[in-house]
């Protein structure tokens, strides 16, 4: 088997129906006050990122989202769990251009 190493960001969100304090500070507090009129909400989420070795980029996936599923990282009630393959040399070369 050949295994190389994934970039994988686990975004844990509150649902939709599900008030978000901190959101409703940021946007009330931050945005409000400091005249940024064009902004409509503001929703926080956790972001973990994890590296870990797999076969392919579906194997990775599957691993990570078993692992937040087995170690219930995230309440499925309540919560959002967005799994996703990350490639970190092209963000920080992204961020480098601007």
């Amino acid at each position: 088997m050949i295994y190389q190493d994934f970039n994988v960001i686990v975004t844990i969100e509150n649902k939709s129906f599900i008030n978000d304090p901190e959101g409703e500070t940021i946007y009330r507090d931050l945005i409000l006050k400091n005249k940024y009129k064009n902004i409509k909400s503001v929703r926080t989420a956790k972001v973990l990122k994890i590296i870990l070795s797999a076969n392919n980029p579906k194997e990775a996936i599957l691993n990570v989202t078993k692992m937040c599923e087995d170690l219930r990282i995230f309440n499925s009630l309540v919560s959002n769990c967005e799994v996703k393959i990350t490639n970190e040399k092209e963000k920080t070369e992204e961020i480098k251009e601007k």
